[in-house]
């Protein structure tokens, strides 16, 4: 097992993975090619301070002494090369806003930061019992954040009721994925949103076939 950085380490690591909600903030209301260029040079610079991170020994130890703290053990050494959380998290908003109609990629990553933050906070502060390779009480506090999520924005786009059970199927779906996490061997910053994201498309396919009210075009 990988040693954990400590609890207080963690909310500081989780206060700035919520910002990130500024990335679906500011998608909303510019156009899409714009933001995806936007994020696709946010990603490049990160992949760049990544990279110095792992072969450049100054830009380590910079990195270490100004978030040091915040770095799990895997972002600070300079064995095998990995990406940190943020640039994953950069990677995650590129291919998910590119990837799927505005209203699913926009909800899938919001899922991702406000339930991710929401499991870890919350089941490593009161999970006991074990579920998959995470917290049982980690995995509930994910599905119920990630529906609150979605019932965030039926209520400020007016969704149709099939969106929001779509979306509940889809918070369950993705809160067993990030609880599998470790045995995936895949960034949960990638398995999340793009679980949420096919779930809810499968449900809009759902929903076509029985003649139903679309949702995933109601946003431009």
């Amino acid at each position: 097992m990988t040693q954990q950085i400590s609890y207080h380490s963690e909310l500081g690591r989780k206060t700035i993975h919520l910002s990130s909600l500024g990335i679906p903030a500011i998608y909303l209301h510019i156009e899409h090619a714009t933001g995806i260029a936007i994020l696709v040079a946010m990603t490049l610079v990160s992949l760049a301070i990544d990279v110095g991170r792992h072969y450049h020994a100054p830009t380590r130890q910079l990195l270490t002494r100004m978030v040091g703290p915040l770095l799990r053990a895997h972002e600070v050494d300079g064995g095998r090369f990995t990406l940190t959380g943020a640039t994953w998290v950069l990677i995650a908003a590129t291919l998910t806003l590119s990837a799927f109609p505005t209203i699913v990629g926009v909800t899938a990553f919001t899922v991702l930061i406000v339930s991710d933050t929401s499991a870890a906070l919350i089941g490593r502060r009161f999970g006991r019992r074990p579920f998959l390779d995470k917290s049982l009480v980690g995995a509930v506090a994910f599905a119920v954040s990630g529906m609150a999520v979605v019932v965030f924005y039926a209520i400020v786009y007016q969704l149709p009721a099939a969106y929001v059970l779509w979306g509940a199927v889809a918070a369950v779906v993705s809160s067993i994925v990030e609880a599998a996490s470790v045995r995936l061997h895949m960034d949960d910053n990638i398995t999340i949103p793009f679980s949420f994201a096919v779930t809810l498309m499968m449900g809009e396919w759902t929903t076509h076939l029985l003649q139903s009210a679309s949702f995933v075009h109601l946003l431009p």
